[in-house]
């Protein structure tokens, strides 16, 4: 049943060790109800190969299993990357397209948080009150986020 499934043979081991959990556990709940007409060997059979095609099914149709990579030396890739992925780019790129166009004093509000002095220093040096500042930086931060919801929908 896994090999006409299609479940390559590296996997096979672990599927059959789902087959086997799975019908043990319907076993003890007595979900296994032959019919006594029917010859034991050709119930049991049959009853397996019914877990054995869900289980298959359930296994190809993962995500895992769709999505894998599969690499002798997983950690070595690690080190051969180039850099982000082109995911972790193009949104980089659209959260600098959305920053570009913010208006400038809620850029320079933004730009205040990586500076090495505290906000409160920051208002003090530009000559308004720290409260300000905070209102300000906390309005480009939502002006900012609206968007980035408004790019990404």
């Amino acid at each position: 049943m896994l090999i006409a499934s299609g479940v390559p043979q590296r996997d096979r081991a672990d599927v059959e060790q789902g087959i086997i959990i799975g019908a043990w556990r319907s076993v003890e709940r007595g979900m296994y109800r032959p019919d006594p007409a029917d010859e034991p060997r050709k119930a049991l059979r049959r009853w397996l190969w019914g877990i054995a095609w869900r289980k298959a099914g359930h296994y190809l149709g993962s995500a895992y299993v769709r999505r894998t990579v599969l690499n002798a030396q997983p950690f070595g890739l690690l080190h051969e990357l180039a850099g982000p992925s082109l995911h972790a780019q193009v949104e980089a790129r659209e959260t600098l397209e959305a920053i570009a166009e913010l208006p400038l004093w809620q850029l320079k509000a933004l730009l205040a948080v990586d500076e090495p002095v505290s906000l409160v220093q920051y208002a003090k040096a530009r000559g308004m009150h720290p409260g300000t500042a905070a209102s300000r930086l906390r309005i480009a931060r939502e002006a900012l986020a609206l968007r980035l919801r408004r790019w990404r929908r």
